[in-house]
């Protein structure tokens, strides 16, 4: 009987034992809790923009396609009379240049070094030499309706590649039928003058059947201009707005927008507008260059514009200006800007207005 309870109680006290480190677990016996994962926000880095290193515009500084970069450009005479308004196409020139003409009026010639994407351009009217020059220092292909006697006389001399849309065969009446042609709806509402247009597809397809006109620039040909993404003139002063007498009866404003850096465009007291788009236009670079405008004293009133004397005139880019001379080889020679110190102007990538003036135009800045 005794020897039946001993292990009957060793039972017991294991049992009780067992039970007890279930109850009352030691701080050692305790589990270590596991963390809880602490989930965190994924962060991605911003790209670093690729520098842009493809082809770019020689009159522009803007990217290009390959195929138009050694292309000689394009030059074309443009209506600026106040019932010609609006112009088309202008704002996508990668340079205006507006000179004088007869009678205080003034006239653009638009330079185009690509025409892919350019809509309308109009409306198209007629030469004088000095556009001539203009054209020639660029070695562009220069389109225009008409000219005058001199400047006919001027384009066989100098051996300009003219196409004519009044003595050349190179209009038409019927919409897209030529290089050139009445814009049926300019008819509707404009003087039969102000009605010649042509657009970037149409001359791109036109010069493709042009096997005569040479089309390329000649192997190691130059056009000196050089961009940075900030033009801005160092040590320039203060030239928010600029003021560009022409005549009494033409007088252009360029107004800064510091939000585009670009210059918008104001003639006759109203925004100067591309007709294809409504929008007004906007430069980043504004030339003004000083030279002698006379009249020729015949019956037309025709002038003549000194592009070969050189002289003084003003850079404005990013809200400043600068002082400048200007040069030009006579007639072929392009146009070189220098600051004061024979430095040549660096331009701001984007497009160019230049104002040819008379010597006693009163510009202004503020």
């Amino acid at each position: 009987m005794r020897r039946t309870l001993i292990p009957l109680l060793l039972a017991l006290l294991l049992l009780l034992s067992a039970c007890g480190g279930k109850d009352e677990p030691t701080t050692e016996e305790s589990p270590t809790p596991t963390p809880t994962p602490v989930p965190t926000a994924e962060v991605t880095a911003e790209p670093t923009p690729t520098p842009y290193t493809g082809p770019v515009s020689p009159l522009s500084g803007l990217p290009i396609g390959e195929e138009w970069v050694n292309r000689r450009p394009v030059a074309i005479m443009l209506n600026n009379l106040k019932e010609a308004l609006p112009q088309q196409g202008q704002s996508q020139a990668d340079i205006i240049y507006e000179v004088l003409a007869e009678g205080g009026i003034t006239r653009m010639l638009g330079v185009y070094q690509s025409l892919e994407g350019v809509g309308k351009i109009g409306s198209i009217r007629s030469a004088r030499p000095y556009y001539l020059e203009l054209a020639l220092g660029h070695d562009a292909v220069f389109i225009h309706a008409g000219g005058s006697e001199d400047a006919y006389a001027k384009i066989s001399q100098w051996g300009v590649a003219a196409l004519d849309g009044v003595r050349g065969p190179y209009m038409s009446n019927t919409e897209n039928g030529n290089l050139m042609w009445r814009d049926p709806e300019r008819r509707k509402n404009y003087s039969l003058e102000h009605t010649v247009v042509t657009t970037g597809e149409s001359i791109i397809q036109r010069f493709a059947g042009y096997t005569n006109l040479r089309q390329e620039h000649k192997e190691g040909y130059v056009y000196e201009m050089a961009f940075a993404q900030d033009g801005t003139p160092a040590g320039g002063t203060s030239a928010a707005q600029i003021t560009v007498p022409f005549s009494n009866y033409k007088t252009g404003v360029f107004s800064y927008d510091a939000d585009s850096g670009l210059y918008m465009v104001e003639e006759y007291g109203k925004p100067y507008v591309d007709g294809n788009t409504g929008e007004q236009v906007g430069v980043t670079n504004v030339v003004v260059i000083r030279t002698a405008c006379r009249n020729t004293g015949d019956s037309l009133a025709h002038i003549t514009v000194d592009l070969s004397s050189g002289g003084t005139g003003y850079f404005a880019c990013g809200g400043k200006v600068i002082d400048l001379t200007w040069s030009k080889s006579y007639p072929d020679g392009q146009l070189y800007y220098k600051d004061l110190d024979g430095n040549p102007i660096t331009f701001g990538t984007g497009h160019t207005y230049v104002c040819i003036v008379p010597t006693d135009s009163n510009v202004s800045f503020s």
